[in-house]
């Protein structure tokens, strides 16, 4: 007796079509660029620290020197000269100065890091045209470091104006150029943090970014005062920095710009510094 074996059928193609389908093929967009961006900047835990910090010099320095001025004033010394033009507005934003350095300094990590750790190869792997990573970089901290910084100038005028309010300097929200000065302490912080992150992708150091950024904010502003005097009305005003002070300002004279003004410096400076950074990502390698 014969037994009949069934055989499967076997399709005559060769064994590489047989293979298990490709997985789903992703564009890159600019949304999905963002969006990665934004998932680096809190997977770190420099990011969490450096934004604490800005915010606790923000609002710290400014109680501090509501309080410095209002223990003065009931002691009856006389008033220092730095605090002789002050307004609640000025005491409270005090910590701008410190804020500003950590909040550029996470902008250089965020970039410069990439570079020391090599991880920026995967970057430009994943996103070949390399500007959108630039272009996200900076408009992700950019966005969170304007959120932080206006967040912690409103808190600082709120803590300051309560100690001030029984000193001539006193002053609420519905004065004249409150609200204004304290978007644009907001606005200037902002956009330290995009200087910030352009010096990074720029310089390719978190050492030589942050030199670059504290010589410019803090270092290059002393030195324009050794100029003689007639240089330094036309340079000092044009100064990142002071510029950026003009912002944040609830008045200003003829030797000072106006917020408008001093907004449209610092963004030429912004612009700047992110089309340098623009220029090395293209014409060099990772």
């Amino acid at each position: 007796m014969s037994t009949l074996t069934a055989t499967p059928d076997t399709p005559d193609t060769p064994e590489s079509a047989q293979a298990a389908p490709a997985g789903p093929v992703y564009r890159v967009t600019g949304r999905r660029v963002l969006v990665s961006e934004w998932v680096k900047l809190w997977s770190v835990r420099s990011t969490w620290i450096t934004l604490g910090l800005g915010l606790l010099f923000l609002v710290a320095f400014g109680v501090i020197a509501a309080s410095h001025y209002k223990s003065g004033l009931d002691s009856g010394r006389p008033m220092e000269r730095d605090f002789a033009s002050a307004t609640a507005v000025s005491l409270s934003l005090f910590g701008t100065n410190f804020a500003q350095l950590a909040l550029g300094v996470l902008g250089v990590l965020i970039t410069a890091g990439e570079y020391s750790t090599g991880m920026i190869r995967s970057t430009l792997v994943a996103v070949p045209h390399r500007l959108p990573v630039l272009w996200s970089k900076a408009a992700v901290y950019g966005l969170v470091a304007l959120v932080v910084a206006t967040v912690g100038a409103f808190g600082a005028f709120l803590a300051g104006s309560r100690i001030v309010s029984s000193t001539p300097v006193a002053m609420g929200l519905g004065h004249a150029g409150v609200v204004r000065s304290l978007l644009g302490a907001g606005l200037y912080l902002g956009l330290v943090g995009v200087i910030g992150t352009a010096l990074g992708a720029l310089l390719r150091s978190v050492a030589g970014g942050i030199s670059v950024l504290v010589a410019t904010l803090m270092l290059v502003p002393g030195l324009i005062s050794l100029l003689p005097s007639s240089w330094q009305g036309d340079i000092d005003p044009y100064l990142p920095s002071h510029a950026g002070t003009s912002m944040f300002a609830v008045a200003h004279d003829s030797t000072t710009l106006s917020p408008a003004a001093g907004f449209l410096v610092l963004l030429g400076w912004t612009a700047l510094a992110l089309a340098a950074a623009a220029y090395r990502l293209l014409r060099s390698d990772a």
